[in-house]
């Protein structure tokens, strides 16, 4: 057993606490469990771990969730001989059976092995309403999704901030898609992590668009947890983000609460868009930007200097998310044709 699989199991023991029976055991309470969660859009963005072990950020962030785009997870728990060799999960995505050396496999079945009863084990029923590992936020609602089934599995209760913890260990972003609307990911403070959770914002905006311009669904060839650590290992640059990305949550925040759309969008995109610099300034490169990307980006600058009020932001990947109000919906439809606009507080 690794230090730092042993450092995670510590985490999880702590979040769940009393909830664990006397013999500091996980147990069942049934045999099945669900849970359902949607996929996070960041306002202002995570890069950079200042802990790798349990996902512990270099900066706060804001997200918005997408209602209707998102996972669906169901655990199955099987009790095994004790003479049977190390258990094998099986794992389903999206109705597809993956080998045990897929890579999403693998990542999935270490994460449930911090869950696992003795002598059992588990079948995963997952399905994704956006492409998987394509820089939409599959991860983030993958893992919150898992964590409600695990919650629903065992029958911990846990309030949703310690649900955000122990999402957070899977992806971080994860911690944020707990929650429908608006929710903040606080960075905190302490090495044992028990500080940095989501919780959500009260602000309903019912005028607020997002609309996903869909430049590539396929996996992308740098996973963002590769890609941040790389950043934060090589790029000069990168110095400079944990400061302009907690100034950057503080002026999103702001324009929440005061639903000024013009300063969230401003910043949204500016934030965005200096992330992206410190991976174009990594070694080596890290670009996830396709011709078709910069395209989008050049037709949303031009909507602006028509008077178009529209802005971008851009995950982990060469995707547009659209930021605009219900107001401009016709020409954004006009101008990016077939792209899919959610508002998130009308759904």
């Amino acid at each position: 057993m690794s230090d730092s699989f042993q450092r995670q199991q510590r985490f999880v023991h702590q979040v769940i606490g009393h909830q664990l029976p006397n013999h500091n055991k996980l147990a069942p309470l049934k045999r099945q469990g669900h849970g359902i969660a949607p996929v996070n859009i960041a306002l202002s963005k995570y890069w950079g771990k200042r802990d790798t072990i349990l996902n512990l950020p270099m900066n706060g962030s804001v997200s918005i969730s997408l209602p209707g785009l998102g996972t669906e997870t169901t655990l199955t728990l099987t009790p095994i001989s004790e003479n049977s060799p190390h258990p094998i999960d099986s794992v389903q995505l999206n109705g597809e059976s993956l080998s045990d050396d897929n890579p999403f496999c693998i990542r999935l079945t270490d994460f449930l092995e911090l869950f696992r009863p003795e002598n059992h084990t588990f079948t995963i029923h997952t399905h994704n309403t956006v492409p998987t590992a394509a820089g939409l936020a599959s991860s983030a609602s993958g893992y919150a999704a898992l964590v409600l089934a695990l919650n629903d599995l065992f029958q911990w209760q846990l309030p949703p901030q310690k649900l955000s913890l122990l999402a957070r260990l899977g992806s971080g972003s994860a911690s944020r898609s707990l929650y429908s609307g608006f929710a903040i990911w606080h960075k905190g403070e302490q090495p044992d992590g028990l500080d940095s959770y989501a919780e959500p914002i009260a602000t309903q905006w019912p005028e607020l668009c997002i609309g996903l311009v869909k430049v590539d669904v396929q996996q992308k060839p740098i996973s963002s947890t590769t890609g941040m650590q790389n950043t934060v290992n090589t790029c000069d640059l990168y110095q400079a983000w944990p400061a302009q990305a907690e100034k950057n949550m503080q002026t999103i925040l702001e324009a929440i609460e005061q639903k000024n759309f013009e300063q969230l969008g401003q910043t949204a995109e500016h934030n965005a868009l200096s992330m992206h610099a410190t991976m174009m300034a990594t070694w080596p490169p890290i670009v996830y930007w396709q011709p078709e990307s910069l395209a989008a980006m050049q037709t949303v600058w031009h909507l602006r200097k028509q008077g178009i009020a529209v802005y971008f932001t851009m995950d982990a990947g060469p995707n547009l998310k659209l930021l605009f109000l219900e107001t401009q919906k016709p020409a954004i439809q006009q101008a990016f044709g077939e792209t899919e606009v959610i508002q998130p507080f009308k759904s």
